[in-house]
C-alpha cells in the first residue's frame, strides 16, 4: 500500500471522527440552550446532529478533495 493511500484513509477516519464530535457537541448545546426535554429533545437532537454531520462532511470533501460518501458525484 503506498503512502498516499494511507494518508487518504487517515484523513477519511479523522474527518468522520471530527464530524461526529462537532455534530454531537453542537446538537447537545442547541438542545440545552433551547431548554428542550423528553422525547422532543431526542428527535430535535437527532435531526440537528444529522444535518450538522453531513454539512461538515460536505465541507471537508470540498476543502480536502476527499470523497466520503460520494456527495460530490451527484
Amino acid at each position: 500500500m503506498e503512502m498516499s493511500s494511507v494518508k487518504k484513509w487517515i484523513l477519511f477516519f479523522a474527518g468522520i471522527l471530527c464530524a461526529i464530535l462537532i455534530a454531537d457537541a453542537c446538537s447537545t448545546y442547541v438542545a440545552n440552550a433551547a431548554g428542550i426535554t423528553g422525547p422532543t429533545r431526542l428527535i430535535v437532537s437527532f435531526i440537528l446532529y444529522a444535518g450538522i454531520f453531513f454539512a461538515i462532511l460536505y465541507a471537508l470533501e470540498k476543502m480536502f478533495s476527499i470523497e466520503f460518501f460520494g456527495f460530490g458525484n451527484r
